[in-house]
């Protein structure tokens, strides 16, 4: 066998979270066995999938199992598993280099706070290499199964920048992990504190993790019987187990391990669902999001078990793309081992399986949802359901877009800024029960800040009238809107858009609408003269009853894209048709009532241009000539 030991540098990213987690995970070393275990595990998943199929690929040994054995003499840790192993390629793709898409905005985001810092590399996923947290030299032998024992690969690391890789001869397949533990790290070669790990976090791994046991104290004048190999855990799938079995610990550790999480969830949902189809689901909601939540190509979600054997994980087949963020095994009888892509979308099961498990997670946010804000025994107010929506709350509103079968469920789950409460805490129920009479829409205004909607003079007769509007101003809400047209029988308006008939609403609605068609009548003249100065730039000038303080807005015409969404547009590089707005104006304004009297072309001329750069400003963009608008008001100034 040629000689192939080679000495390779880390990839830039793998030394700077090697170096991050060291020093932010101090107080967590722990989870180095869970990740290991967590890896072994997925190694036995991973053969047990593959060998329905190829069943050589066990060479002759289906006990899977995991085994740990300590050295006290030479400090070491030994995690040895007969999983699928890998091959040189993967050796080199797995630990050299990460491979993930967002992994620049994750570095981005750390803050240099160790505390905070901390979750998100729980979130990013140390796996292996949170061997380092204990170890100052790693050693990796593993073969994969199905390939020859000449194609063993030795890997070897001190953390320090460089590994060296070898090919080695391996009889058995499979992975094994050498830990040379720092001085420190002295408390991991104790096996009952190894065993207490294994209990809290890896109990419910359907492989045994096997160790050897401590030798049977001996009578006097008898010989000491050697130590048994004895199985630590239970190695029974935890989902499958009686919920009166399991503990809000059990359910806790399960989570860390399937997430890699350092947190508790917020929440969970245990259910065993018969029917035409049966399928156990264990699912949980996260406290955080994790750091590539919006990255299209992130792997998340929930792990798919047919008769308790991995087949896949992170599949739009087993939850919609907005339910992303839930974590969590489902497990079915009704499928066949052999499961692929294509059988996955044609399958009845699989599509009944889906409807069921979103049906559920909607079911326990609506719960979590009817008991924010109230007190428990010890009079602390739940405030799940606002952390959920703070993380989360955009994922669901994609579900409006998504899932149209659910989407009164989901309507009722949105909360929103109003102008009733800067928080997002208001549902379109609670906005519903607090409209005005004579009422009958919902109204809203998309901007691309809150304070760009709270200040918008579009609020104006709002405010005067007393009628509550929503402020919109994620960048999905525009998408959102053109999708939720109406709630509870209630249409969805934007106060932007199209023309404002507010004469229902109020006291004194009758004599508003008739002093305001007056008024429309008397500003004939400075509508005309801002129409001709204006000329193309805009579609229309009127005049409006939006505005009680400012000159002058500017409004889509009802079916035209907003400003707003106009923006989004041109800054994602979109080719955007051009749309002219309608220039409103009000009547009152002092600045209306004198252009009405000005005899001056290009005093007109000015003040039109001022009056429509101004509405252009207060929605968030620029003028099309920002340094001519500067000189026209300094020039206004001066006079």
């Amino acid at each position: 066998m040629t000689a192939t030991k080679e000495t390779h540098a880390f990839q830039t990213e793998v030394k700077q979270l090697l170096d991050l987690m060291i020093h932010s995970l101090y107080s967590n070393k722990e989870i180095f066995l869970r990740e290991l275990i967590s890896n072994a595990s997925d190694a036995a998943d991973k053969l047990r999938f593959e060998a329905t199929t190829d069943d050589a690929l066990f060479e002759g040994d289906s006990d899977l199992n995991v085994f740990i054995d300590i050295d006290k003499e030479n400090r070491t840790i030994t995690i040895r598993d007969n999983g699928i192993g890998m091959s040189r390629d993967e050796v080199i793709a797995n630990i050299g280099t990460i491979a993930r898409s967002g992994t620049k905005e994750f570095f981005g985001q750390l803050s240099g706070d160790q505390e905070k810092d901390a979750h998100l590399i729980g979130q990013f996923g140390v796996g292996f290499y949170s061997s380092f947290l204990v170890a100052d030299k790693v050693t990796l032998t593993t073969r994969r199964a199905g390939l020859e024992h000449e194609h063993g690969v030795r890997w070897e690391s001190a953390g320090d920048g460089e590994y060296d890789l070898d090919t080695v001869e391996k009889a058995e397949r499979g992975t094994e992990i050498i830990l040379h533990l720092r001085e420190e790290a002295s408390e991991y070669l104790d096996d009952w504190k190894l065993k207490s790990i294994i209990h809290k976090y890896a109990d419910h791994i359907p492989f045994p993790i096997r160790m050897m046991g401590t030798p049977a104290a001996a009578e006097e004048g008898e010989e000491v019987k050697p130590a048994e190999i004895e199985t630590v855990n239970q190695a029974s799938a935890l989902w499958t187990r009686p919920k009166s079995e399991l503990t809000d610990e059990d359910y806790n550790n399960f989570y860390k391990h399937i997430g890699h999480d350092f947190e508790d969830p917020l929440a969970r949902l245990h259910q065993k669902l018969e029917g035409k189809y049966e399928y156990s689901l264990l699912l949980y909601l996260p406290k955080r999001a994790p750091f590539d939540l919006w990255q299209l190509e992130a792997k998340h979600g929930v792990k798919l078990y047919v008769r308790r054997v991995f087949i896949m994980e992170a599949n739009e087949d087993l939850l919609p793309r907005y339910l992303r963020f839930v974590r969590g095994v489902m497990d079915t009888n009704d499928l066949p081992l052999n499961v692929s892509r294509e059988i996955l979308q044609k399958s009845p099961a699989m599509e009944a399986m889906k409807k069921g498990a979103t049906k559920r997670v909607l079911s326990m946010l609506e719960d979590m949802a009817k008991n924010a804000g109230t007190a428990d025994e010890s009079d602390e107010i739940n405030t799940d359901y606002a952390d959920f929506w703070s993380e989360f709350g955009n994922c669901i509103k994609e579900g409006i877009i998504e899932d149209a079968a659910n989407r009164d469920k989901i309507s009722s789950l949105l909360r929103f800024a109003t102008t009733q409460s800067d928080e997002q805490s208001v549902s379109l129920s609670e906005y519903v029960s607090r409209m005005q009479e004579g009422q009958d829409t919902i109204y809203y205004i998309t901007a691309e800040s809150l304070a760009a909607a709270k200040h918008s003079p579009h609020l104006e007769v709002f405010r005067k009238k007393g009628i509550e509007v929503v402020l919109l101003h994620d960048r999905i809400d525009e998408w959102l809107t053109s999708h939720l047209t109406e709630f509870d029988g209630k249409k969805l308006q934007s106060i932007s858009k199209g023309e404002l008939d507010l004469s229902n609403i109020g006291e004194n609605a009758a004599e508003e609408k008739k002093e305001q068609e007056e008024k429309a009548k008397a500003a004939g003249p400075a509508v005309e003269k801002i129409k001709e100065a204006l000329g193309d730039k805009v579609k229309d000038v009127r005049t409006t009853d939006r505005l009680t303080e400012s000159p002058a807005c500017l409004v889509s015409d009802q079916f035209d894209m907003s400003s707003n969404m106009e923006r989004i547009l041109k800054q994602a590089g979109q080719n955007v048709p051009d749309m002219k707005p309608i220039l409103e104006i009000n009547p009152d304004h002092e600045l209306i009532q004198r252009l009405a009297k000005m005899r001056s072309q290009d005093k007109i001329s000015d003040f039109s241009s001022i009056l429509f750069d101004q509405a252009v400003l207060a929605e968030g963009a620029l003028p099309e000539d920002p340094a001519g608008f500067v000189r026209k008001v300094n020039e206004l100034l001066c006079k």
